[in-house]
């Protein structure tokens, strides 16, 4: 029994990313903000591996993102597809419900989502089940 409290002790201690791995991030060399997002992962305690490419079309493809749900950027994290510039703490909360969706997405670029940080532009973040149907996650009034 003592070994069993200390084992979830320490597995509830364990950082998200160190039982998911790392955040993979493919996003424009000439994005700004991709970079601003990346840095607001890090900041949250997220190992972010960042990967230019020109090709960000393809990337959606092979992510399964719809155009309708595309942002600037697609993350990959613990199985999960994230998309575009989602806050560090949906990511831990997905993470840690582990629900049943391919990912999480905030459409666009909405100017006071993380990497934007222009106050003022309320947004939503949006799940993306198997068959590309959205739920709101969680909602954020800018």
């Amino acid at each position: 029994m003592k070994n069993s409290l200390l084992s979830l002790t320490l597995l509830l201690a364990t950082p998200v990313m160190a039982v998911t791995g790392p955040v993979t991030v493919y996003k424009s060399p000439t994005c700004g903000c991709c970079e601003g997002w990346v840095e607001h992962m890090r900041e949250a305690g997220f190992e972010v591996n960042s990967i230019d490419t020109e090709h960000m079309g393809a990337v959606k493809v092979r992510a399964g993102v719809k155009q309708e749900l595309a942002s600037c950027h697609t993350a990959h994290v613990g199985g999960y597809v994230i998309e575009g510039h989602v806050p560090a703490a949906d990511v831990k909360r997905l993470l840690q419900q582990r629900p049943e969706v391919h990912g999480l997405t905030i459409p666009g670029m909405p100017q006071s989502a993380p990497g934007m940080d222009i106050p003022g532009s309320p947004y939503e973040v949006l799940s993306i089940d198997r068959q590309g149907e959205t739920a709101v996650f969680s909602r954020y009034p800018g």
